[in-house]
């Protein structure tokens, strides 16, 4: 399945090129045999990029099953518009409103962090352009935006997990290592690190029902230099497990103070910086047993709806392509162009937006992360993913990520046991 993909030389030659804006047509509704815009924000800059690293890659290998797509018996050429975020909101809600009122798209798509898929989510609202997201626990994408569950939104949908089943899985984990249920929490102060520590919504109330006790130390700015208060707070309190939602920045400067100040817990499972074999390398022998959720890996038993690649082929030609570890966000920055494709061979007035939003939510598809439907649950713009909980293991000094919980998700093969940090 691996022939889908570009190789390495078409790799590098191919990096940036679909960011190059096309003509402008003087309308959203499509001219006789125009293009069909859709507008992709991501960040392929700044603190966030490793999670768009891989888009133009995956945009470049389902080129071709793209250009085969037809709506009511006829062709349709798709035209893509991509903007960088630069990991910075107020530029995501920039670019968006490029897309939207320059650009003339006709669907939005973005995804990585709520930093990126709230911004654009919020201008597609605005202006009533149908947009999809992923990438971004739902809880952050949907109360961030101060989405109301019994009314929903009505332009915006978005695909991934939520807090609950990152609960499910660190629990998995910590279940698993027989240390003292004493958790430090690590929440910035931004919308990833309110939502995870928020009371009502976020991880206290269910880490307590699960027996663990969450010790807060407050939010932190991002970029932070200084997290001596934090660990001082988790040494006094006997914390033998550190969780939180981290840029890779942050949690480096942590990890390295850490160190500086004898601090030293058994279990550490941080969501968004240690999602990534970059981060991990950076840290040597000391990343070898840090601890995530696993939002995709080769493992998955699913495969693509556009080429038929499955996720192991999918990242075996990427890791051939660029010579880098393949990492979780390939799957998600491959199934967002799945679901928008979808949506075009099935809406049935591609000149019509309400036509086109009708298809989003008539959305049902085998996707290389998993199934996508729009149900209602957990709220009405929400579909969820799988998730799991995994282990970085360091072997001859290549970082594996080796799934060792899957509490919420028994499809999802376990391939190792937990180990306790040194």
């Amino acid at each position: 399945m691996g022939k889908h993909y570009i190789s390495r030389r078409a790799f590098v030659k191919s990096a940036g090129a679909s960011l190059a804006a096309p003509a402008l047509l003087s309308s959203r509704a499509r001219a006789a045999g125009g293009a069909f815009k859709i507008g992709l924000v991501a960040p392929f800059t700044g603190p966030l990029a490793a999670f768009g690293e891989a888009q133009d890659w995956i945009l470049a290998g389902v080129k071709d099953a793209i250009a085969k797509t037809g709506n009511n018996g006829k062709p349709v050429k798709i035209e893509f518009i991509i903007k960088d975020s630069q990991s910075n909101p107020n530029r995501a809600a920039e670019v968006a409103g490029e897309l939207i009122n320059k650009d003339q798209v006709n669907l939005l798509l973005t995804k990585d962090t709520p930093d990126t898929t709230n911004p654009v989510s919020d201008q597609a609202e605005l202006a009533g352009i149908p947009c999809i997201s992923t990438n971004c626990p739902w809880q952050p994408w949907f109360f961030g935006r101060k989405g109301d569950p019994a009314k929903g939104f009505d332009w915006t949908y978005h695909f991934f997990w939520g807090l609950e089943d990152i609960i499910g899985s660190y629990v998995g984990i910590w279940d698993q290592s027989g240390v003292q249920k004493v958790v430090g929490g690590l929440f910035p102060n931004d919308a990833d690190g309110n939502a995870w520590g928020d009371p009502k919504l976020g991880l206290p109330g269910p880490l307590a029902a699960a027996g663990y006790k969450l010790i807060d130390p407050g939010r932190y700015q991002p970029l932070n230099n200084d997290f001596t208060a934090q660990i001082a707070a988790f040494k006094k309190a006997g914390v033998e497990i550190v969780t939180g939602v981290m840029i890779p920045p942050d949690f480096a400067t942590f990890w390295s103070q850490a160190a500086q100040q004898g601090f030293k817990p058994k279990v550490v499972t941080v969501g968004k910086a240690l999602l990534f074999p970059t981060t991990l390398d950076s840290f040597g022998e000391r990343g070898d047993g840090l601890t995530t959720e696993v939002w995709w890996a080769p493992s998955y038993p699913y495969k693509s709806s556009l080429t038929g690649v499955s996720a192991a082929d999918l990242c075996s030609s990427y890791e051939k392509a660029s010579g880098k570890t393949w990492t979780a966000t390939l799957g998600f920055s491959h199934a967002i162009l799945e679901v928008a494709v979808d949506v075009v061979k099935r809406a049935k007035n591609l000149n019509d937006p309400k036509s086109i939003l009708d298809a989003i939510a008539a959305t049902d598809l085998q996707t290389i992360v998993g199934p996508i439907k729009w149900t209602g649950k957990p709220v009405k713009n929400v579909c969820k993913t799988p998730l799991a909980g995994g282990q970085w293991t360091r072997k001859n000094g290549k970082f594996d990520l080796v799934i060792v919980a899957d509490p919420l998700s028994p499809q999802i093969p376990i391939g190792g046991k937990l180990k306790l940090l040194g």
